[in-house]
């Protein structure tokens, strides 16, 4: 049987500002990149502690980006039913381009210099249209798309002595990252985000 651990716990940053007033598209993606990054490697640091070994710092950085790519995803169905489609695309860059840039710069501290961002978005992009043909109920994924997301979870880590990840992933990781993705959204992007102003008259 495998030996399961307790859930993470992980803290959200500051998803609330003090001034009050609605924030920009860019604004809320920088908050939810931000995020997004924490919970990766937070549920990276657990996963860690509980015995799973990830090997080298690149195969480090490709199970981060497994993570982003569930995690990103996540959100942009959560965000579904509270923006406009144009809206909901131009945030879901932004957080994407913060990423990128964020994973680009870790990449180049444990790997030295390079480019890669290109390789990076490449692998969202991938994933992004293999998630798609999932089912959902509403933001929740089904037992195909965690099994699905475990397996690149594990084939990442590439290493036979990490018996239990796919059980790990499904029964512990996961789940936290679904819960913690609602929450991001639902304090990020549930208050109206402003409209542009009109263009001036000719």
């Amino acid at each position: 049987m495998a030996i399961i651990s307790s859930r993470p716990t992980v803290a959200l940053v500051k998803t609330r500002w003090r001034k009050k007033g609605a924030r920009t598209l860019a604004e809320r993606a920088s908050v939810i990149g931000a995020n997004v990054w924490k919970i990766s490697t937070e549920i990276f640091k657990h996963m860690e502690r509980e015995g799973f070994r990830f090997g080298s710092d690149r195969l480090v950085t490709d199970v981060l980006a497994e993570f982003i790519a569930f995690l990103v995803q996540l959100a942009d169905r959560a965000a579904y039913a509270r923006l406009a489609e144009a809206d909901r695309a131009t945030l879901v860059g932004e957080v994407v381009r913060h990423l990128a840039a964020t994973m680009e710069n870790n990449q180049r501290d444990l790997l030295g210099p390079g480019e890669y961002r290109g390789a990076f978005i490449d692998r969202l992009n991938e994933r992004f249209g293999e998630y798609a043909g999932f089912e959902y109920s509403g933001a929740e994924p089904g037992y195909p798309c965690l099994r699905f997301f475990a397996a690149k979870v594990s084939d990442a880590m590439a290493s036979g002595d990490n018996k239990w990840v796919v059980e790990q992933m499904m029964d512990i990781e996961a789940p936290e990252m679904v819960r913690l993705v609602g929450k991001l959204i639902e304090q990020t992007v549930e208050a109206g985000i402003p409209s542009p102003p009109p263009a001036p008259r000719a």
